[in-house]
């Protein structure tokens, strides 16, 4: 029987200050070319840099070693030596730097490949399995109670010595010789309705009956890993650890073809059912310098457990996890030439020509004379008048408007795009080939969408069309952009709208909204080629305020020149064009390219977990169309011509 899974995963700090934990969530391909998935949850031990240093270290070694030696027929030998290569990574860091000497963690990592999980394990963090309403551990306890608890379901119980806690770690990734690795010969059958959890050993603040009474009451691994964390935290427990946990959802994958969402030109988009969530590959967060050479004890015996995340990504990648941004450079090409200006201030202030990211010094990148000294909000352009939305109507570049839906509200706020030509991708020298070749795009005047999407505005579509989502995820409906939308939900989003205001209404194009994003400019950002504080929410570079676990409001920053809000960061957004690996043969008319992998549909923009690097305007990410992420909303455009 053919499964698909679904994964996602939160943390928790609980009590401490601090964050020691790593995990990481990433896709591959098995040795038959189907999707698969690696999990890695490292439990940080030594105090706050070096519990830090040691499971960021320990999960970006695994990860190497897995990703350097996979797909291949002996997973569990994989994951053997990877463990020893997360252990070995430790010991010479310790030697090139004696005062993190103490330093280690412990690790559960995991292979989803088609119906079977391979694991390996080292330490007290859990892999369990929830079947049938029961929870089961499948992973070995590698502490002192785990070990008195084996021996006696062995017939060979052994009493406790005195002096010794329970929670002390009998095994664990120091750089020093392991003593017990739990990796199995052979793998544990997965089967649908199978929820598999893997979580640092702060989830033993719930009893197992609690554990499965809340996983019972959650429907996607997202929302069942929060409701879990949650849980954890209300129980308000003293000195309570810090928790991370990663949800799997197993689910039997339908034999039949499922019908694609109406493409927009003929392309053969049957096979809409995969066997699992994308996400990124990792970047792991630098390491902090030692504070001190003495080493924190508390928590287990003798160590300490916290958590730190390791949820860094550029786009590709959802819940909280990681993936490498792309970068470009090149030989000069082409100037970028706009249409005629329609104003004598615009011809003013609009930029005739831009030079190449790799011959423009930084220090001439500058922001548009037009860009406005605070940002807008929603609430504010909830007043600009409601637009005709007859057929033919003119509008005036810069324009903004609301068209009106069948219940008299106003739809999202569009502003109007002049068209123009620009200089779509990355240079010929850049390291990032999908970005390759750039071409010159003609762009024919648009309105899109002022802000991205929010939760309030697709609510209106979700409740007539049956795609509520949940209303549990801790975040302001009204003001933040909508997540957790597959990108046929957006799609049909945008039908709907045009079903409610009678003007057509789609998703952006891959070139229109490199345009809209850019706004013809070749610098790497909308504000120039460095990357400015303030200017965007991302994970790392951007140095905002803003809490980078989770989406912030929209229009929290400045518009771009062209007036569009949050084209870089905050949310990703799904645009119509099917994944093509490169540009080659790319259209130049700004219409949406057809043809390409329609298992997957681009998606730009980067995210509030993206490294800087992957919220430049070339930057292009690929995601499955049928699975809705943490990071990943919507943009609209409606056509005026």
């Amino acid at each position: 029987m053919a499964i698909q899974f679904d994964l996602a995963g939160s943390q928790y700090d609980g009590a401490r200050d601090y964050q020691e934990d790593a995990y990481l969530i990433t896709h591959m391909t098995d040795k038959d070319g189907k999707p698969s998935a690696l999990v890695i949850v490292a439990d940080g031990m030594g105090g706050h840099a070096a519990g830090n240093v040691a499971s960021n270290m320990a999960v970006q070694a695994f990860s190497k070693h897995v990703s350097s030696n996979y797909p291949t027929e002996h997973p569990g030998e994989v994951l053997h030596q990877a463990v020893l290569k997360a252990n070995s990574s430790i010991r010479e860091t310790v030697k090139e730097t004696p005062a993190l000497a103490g330093m280690g963690c412990t690790m559960v990592a995991a292979i989803l490949e088609g119906n079977n999980l391979w694991w390996a394990s080292v330490g007290d963090s859990h892999l369990y399995l929830l079947r049938n309403k029961e929870l089961s551990k499948k992973n070995a306890d590698h502490s002192y109670g785990g070990f008195l608890d084996r021996m006696a379901a062995a017939g060979t119980p052994v009493e406790p010595e005195q002096g010794l806690a329970r929670n002390m770690l009998m095994s664990a990734v120091t750089g020093d010789e392991i003593n017990e690795i739990d990796v199995p010969v052979t793998p544990f059958e997965l089967r649908p309705g199978d929820r598999v959890l893997i979580c640092s050993d702060g989830m033993d603040t719930l009893s197992a009956g609690k554990i499965i009474q809340f996983s019972e009451w959650s429907g996607s691994p997202k929302e069942c890993a929060e409701t879990l964390l949650q849980a954890v935290k209300d129980t308000n427990m003293p000195k309570q650890d810090n928790t991370t946990a990663v949800v799997v959802n197993i689910k039997e994958k339908a034999e039949a073809a499922v019908a694609a969402a109406p493409a927009p030109a003929p392309v053969a988009d049957t096979n809409r059912n995969y066997d699992e969530q994308l996400t990124p590959e990792p970047t792991v967060t630098p390491l902090p310098e030692p504070q001190s050479a003495a080493v924190e004890k508390g928590g287990k015996t003798g160590i300490v457990i916290g958590i730190a995340a390791v949820v860094v990504i550029g786009i590709g990648v959802g819940v909280f996890m990681m993936q490498g941004g792309k970068q470009d450079a090149g030989p000069a090409t082409a100037e970028v030439s706009t249409a005629p200006a329609d104003t004598e201030e615009e011809a003013a202030t609009e930029p005739v020509t831009e030079t190449d990211e790799e011959t423009t010094p930084a220090a001439t990148a500058t922001t548009e004379a037009t860009t406005p000294e605070k940002p807008a909000t929603v609430s504010e352009t909830a007043t600009a008048s409601t637009a005709p939305t007859a057929a033919g109507t003119s509008y005036a570049d810069g324009s903004e408007f609301h068209d009106t839906l069948k219940n008299g509200s106003a739809g999202p706020a569009m502003i109007v795009i002049r068209g123009g030509e620009y200089e779509m991708g990355s240079p010929g020298s850049s390291r990032h080939g999908d970005e390759r070749p750039r071409h010159t795009v003609k762009v024919k005047k648009l309105a899109v969408s002022k802000f991205e999407i929010t939760f309030e505005q697709y609510d209106q579509f979700a409740n007539a069309a049956g795609r509520k989502l949940p209303d549990n995820l801790f975040l302001d409906r009204k003001t933040h952009p909508v997540i957790f939308v597959t990108w046929d939900d957006a799609y049909y989003y945008a039908q709907w709208l045009g079903e409610q205001t009678g003007a057509t209404y789609r998703l952006l194009s891959e070139a229109e909204w490199e345009y809209a994003a850019s706004t013809g400019k070749k610098s790497p950002h909308w504000w120039g080629y460095n990357m400015e504080p303030d200017m965007a929410h991302c994970q790392l570079g951007c140095s905002t305020p803003y809490d980078p676990k989770k989406p912030t409001a929209v229009g929290s920053f400045k518009p771009n020149p062209f007036g569009v809000y949050d084209t870089a960061g905050n949310v990703a957004e799904w645009v119509e064009d099917c994944w093509h690996e490169d540009y080659t043969k790319a259209p130049t008319n700004g219409k949406v390219w057809v043809g390409g992998d329609c298992v997957f549909r681009a998606v730009r923009g980067g995210s509030y977990f993206s490294p800087e690097d992957s919220i430049r305007h070339s930057k292009r990410d690929k995601f499955k169309s049928d699975q809705a992420y943490d990071h990943i909303g919507i943009r609209v455009v409606r056509e005026l011509e």
